[in-house]
């Protein structure tokens, strides 16, 4: 009689743990199903573009690539001049982004009083909600005046440097390359800035505090232990900002002026990828709208190199790190 109940227990085990085994493999499936989705998204947008602008990629070949004409009424495309801007403004953003974002970030770890620390930190998480448009609008009509009336000085007092002197020499008109740079760098430094703080307050307390027992200084802790524990984080962080800085539209199309040159100074107008799509793509037709996508299916390809960059950069030092 006892036996009974026993197996009784034991079937309604075994159909318990048949249950969760086929559940198991239902949400295996949905999440692969979900991991998919985003492999297709993804292949799907670059085949799209891919598509849309096969008729100059195909037609024009290595000319569209490296010419820098741009000119709707004779059909002549050439993607140099936005890629070139696209590229010098995402340069600039960073130069003066990260050293900020990472000086900011070690000011409220490590520095900053308890009281200060949620207000600026509330205060950066703020300015990465602002929308791109907002820093267009204030980079137009606030920002663009105080460049016109700072250029002069800054060709009277860098202009002379040689090498570097021809980045600085062009009319103050505002518009251009640097000015664009510098509201990019201030519309990813909240982004690189919230990572890096984030991954700095990870680091262990009893690592930073056996270091400054040791008589090590704030720099000498910065530099030998949270660095060092956090480096790939930061890295991420750097090129996640980097990512948005390519990508960027409105801000960028407000502020840089739109000239199709290549030009050695920062000074004078330009464009990039997204703002000549931004601009054109309502009224283009035909070889003009092949054209756009293909510069779109572009910056799929630098922003996926980037990317991978990122990746292999990260790779290599995890694999340093475990040595």
């Amino acid at each position: 009689m006892s036996s009974i109940p026993a197996t009784i227990a034991t079937e309604n085990a075994d159909r318990r743990s048949r249950v969760d085994a086929r559940h198991d493999v239902w949400f295996r499936r949905l999440l692969k199903v979900c991991a998919l989705l985003v492999l297709a998204a993804l292949l799907g947008a670059a085949l799209s573009t891919l598509w849309g602008g096969r008729e100059v990629l195909l037609g024009h070949g290595l000319h569209f690539l490296t010419s820098d004409a741009w000119n709707p009424v004779t059909n002549d495309y050439g993607a140099w001049a936005p890629i070139f801007g696209t590229l010098v403004t995402s340069l600039i953003a960073l130069i003066l982004a990260v050293p900020t974002a990472f000086g900011i970030a070690l000011f409220l770890t490590e520095i900053a009083p308890a009281w200060l620390r949620g207000p600026v930190a509330m205060a950066i998480e703020l300015l990465a909600s602002i929308p791109s448009i907002i820093y267009g609008m204030w980079g137009l009509f606030v920002f663009v005046p105080f460049m016109a009336s700072i250029e002069p000085g800054l060709s009277e007092m860098l202009g002379r440097i040689p090498l570097f002197g021809k980045l600085f020499q062009g009319p103050p008109i505002g518009l251009g390359l640097l000015t664009a740079g510098i509201v990019l760098a201030v519309m990813i430094l909240p982004f690189i800035c919230s990572v890096m703080r984030e991954v700095f307050q990870t680091v262990p307390n009893r690592l930073k505090e056996s270091s400054y027992a040791l008589g090590s200084t704030t720099w000498e802790v910065v530099w030998d232990i949270v660095l060092p524990y956090t480096r790939s984080a930061v890295i991420g962080g750097i090129f996640l900002g980097l990512g948005r800085a390519l990508g960027e539209t409105m801000a960028v199309t407000f502020v840089l002026g739109n000239a199709y040159d290549i030009t050695a100074s920062l000074l004078m107008p330009g464009t990039s990828i997204s703002s000549s799509i931004a601009n054109e793509f309502n009224e283009a037709v035909g070889t003009h709208r092949s054209a756009l996508i293909a510069l779109g299916f572009l910056l799929f390809v630098v922003t996926f190199v980037v990317l991978l960059v990122s990746r292999l950069m990260l790779r290599q030092l995890a694999r340093r790190e475990g040595a």
